[in-house]
């Protein structure tokens, strides 16, 4: 069933087949890692940022002159044309037509409900004001064929009808009239992977079949048993031109006498999109449940914003249907996440937006005001980098969502950046690249050469070597055995990507090493591991709450595990001023400057920069 709200319930059985008919192309699909719940939990709150968007344009003051009226006129503020309780007339009519006009077909009707009352909200089946019909219709040969079905829904005042030629029955005042598509195209995308070795699959041999004649992306009709139509209880004195987005999408305005029509919304937001199932040769009938339903103004406002779309079409279709894919987590959150535990994961998310931001901040400052180079792994600088690439690579080759794209590039802009500071970058324009372009030379900093770190930093990572190559080839001759791919190139990104996934961790030890032999962690950036660090106690805590695989739980225990090594090495090896910090200065280099800037304190100066022997004497 459909809730006053929206929620679809749907028809278990037709769901059922919807699900069976797609099982086969979604396997053939690369599983994509879960959402990260605090994500998640973000879209919801930008969408309420949206809403309070436009509440506050709601409390704006009186509206600007209309510059089409005579002398620059004030808008005049409009009423409803179906005053509150107003006696009312429902018909629904579905045509493959997106202009009907075929009243008279009895086929085409297909829900009538009379005596309807604006805004009443105790009568009805359950007594909250809605009215629910259920059919099954015969699907047209070019419906099957990828064709389009519309629904037409017309509200008249009790005594009219909507037939246009019916005269002394219609009357464009007394009329409402919304409609759209019944249907959803989406692309049915299908892998073509193999095994490298054997070259088998087991992809379904007729799917692989219409890949070939339709393409790697297929265009689908689907369809979905649940639709809500929704009647705002609105009564509020709009003024034509002021109606701010994306609510002037709905409120329609009678161009002869300025009033508005009531606002009728198509309410499909609990339809998720693993519920539409595909409309083919094999679908002999095809059900539809609607339902009519009062809506208050505040409650659409939530449900316009959620459900609006940019009219600046630029990323592409791809892009708004893994928007529809986010939201469907946004919703399965509200629908099956306990009250509580949602408020704090709202509460958590925010905190670890605030550290994300925080963690950044301190990195990108840490780096630009670094003189010395002292205790730091410049080679895991580098190893970043390249793991970042893989990354970014990696998610290219998959199609993953656009806003995870344009990250995964800026953090590898960063890593690129943070070369710039461990090393000098030059251009040597003698040796040039086949005599045409200048050849790019990377120098260790002296801060780095003329310390002990980049000994215990070549030491660390031959050390880890030994354990990461053989780590590597077993992983690479698993993934090439067991596991299809779609090429070569695929392969080698998978299989770097799922290793770096797997054992990355790894490549955090070497800082620790440094660590170890230096007897000192004073050169580290610690205000951004805090800030990561916490960062990595709310993934454990969505871990464990969410539904997840339990490599994904173990993974966020490793860092943990490496952090808390930090913490070890923090608590045994205590602070010495005359230890180099993360800014390249110590405490002893202070206490010189107050010295040199005056008399006052001197002496205290002086005898604090003599040995213990001379002090004593002293």
């Amino acid at each position: 069933m459909v809730s006053s709200n929206g929620s679809a319930g749907g028809d278990q059985a037709v769901q059922a087949a919807g699900t069976a008919q797609d099982a086969q192309p979604q396997q053939q699909q690369q599983q994509q890692p879960p959402p990260n719940a605090w994500q998640v939990i973000k879209g919801v709150l930008f969408r309420i940022f949206i809403i309070w968007a436009i509440s506050s344009w709601f409390r704006r003051g009186p509206s600007t002159p209309d510059q089409s009226t005579p002398a620059g006129a004030p808008r005049v503020p409009s009423r409803n044309l179906f005053p509150k309780d107003t006696l009312m007339d429902l018909h629904v009519y579905v045509s493959q037509n997106e202009i009907f006009s075929d009243f008279n077909n009895s086929d085409a009707l297909f829900w009538s409900q009379r005596d309807l009352v604006y805004g009443d909200w105790t009568t009805g089946e359950a007594g909250d004001g809605c009215y629910e019909h259920y059919g099954e219709m015969d699907i047209p040969e070019t419906v099957k064929q990828n064709g389009s079905l519309y629904i037409h829904v017309y509200f008249t005042k009790s005594g009219f009808h909507p037939d246009p030629k019916r005269k002394g029955q219609y009357r464009r005042l007394a009329t409402v009239h919304s409609s759209r598509m019944l249907n959803k195209f989406k692309r049915r995308k299908f892998q073509k992977t193999k095994n490298l070795l054997t070259g088998e699959t087991e992809a379904d041999p007729e799917m692989i079949k219409r890949a070939e004649s339709h393409g790697p992306v297929e265009v689908i009709s689907h369809w979905h048993p649940n639709l809500t139509i929704n009647m705002v209880d609105d009564h509020t004195a709009w003024v034509k031109g002021s109606v701010p987005p994306p609510l002037d999408q709905h409120v329609k305005f009678d161009a002869v006498s300025g009033d508005y029509y009531p606002i009728v919304y198509f309410n499909d937001y609990w339809n998720l999109q693993k519920d539409y199932f595909p409309v083919n040769e094999t679908l002999q009938k095809l059900p539809l449940r609607l339902s009519f339903c009062p809506l208050s103004l505040w409650r659409w406002q939530l449900y316009a914003a959620q459900s609006t779309k940019s009219p600046w079409n630029f990323l592409g279709d791809d892009t708004y249907e893994q928007s529809d894919e986010d939201q469907d987590s946004v919703k399965v959150a509200l629908l099956e996440t306990n009250p509580y535990l949602l408020g704090l994961t709202i509460v958590v998310s925010i905190v670890h937006s605030i550290f994300e931001f925080l963690a950044f901040k301190n990195d990108i400052q840490f780096w630009n005001s670094r003189q010395s180079l002292e205790g730091l792994s410049v080679r895991s600088i580098f190893f970043g980098v390249f793991q970042s690439l893989v990354v970014l690579l990696y998610i290219l080759d998959n199609e993953t969502n656009f806003v995870v794209q344009v990250s995964v590039f800026i953090g590898l802009l960063i890593d690129f950046w943070k070369i710039t500071k461990v090393v000098d970058v030059k251009l040597d324009r003698e040796n040039r690249i086949a005599g045409l372009f200048p050849r790019l030379t990377f120098k260790d900093k002296s801060t780095y050469v003329q310390s002990s770190t980049k000994i215990y930093d070549d030491m660390a990572f031959r050390y880890l070597s030994w354990l990461l190559y053989p780590l590597f080839g077993c992983y690479a001759v698993y993934s090439l055995i067991y596991m299809e791919h779609k090429g070569w190139y695929s392969w080698v990104l998978g299989m770097m990507y799922g290793f770096l996934l797997t054992f990355g961790f790894i490549t955090m030890t070497p800082q620790l090493f440094i660590n170890y032999k230096m007897k000192s962690v004073a050169h580290l950036p610690w205000r951004m591991l805090t800030y990561k660090a916490l960062n990595t106690f709310i993934d454990d805590l969505f871990a464990f709450v969410i539904k997840m695989p339990m490599m994904y739980r173990i993974g966020c225990l490793r860092d943990d595990v490496v952090f808390f090594i930090y913490l070890y090495q923090r608590w045994i090896y205590r602070v010495d001023p005359n230890r180099v910090n993360e800014f390249g200065t110590s405490g002893v280099e202070h206490v010189k400057d107050s010295t040199e800037q005056g008399p006052a304190g001197s002496e205290v100066a002086a005898i604090s920069d003599k040995p213990e022997g001379e002090k004593k004497n002293d």
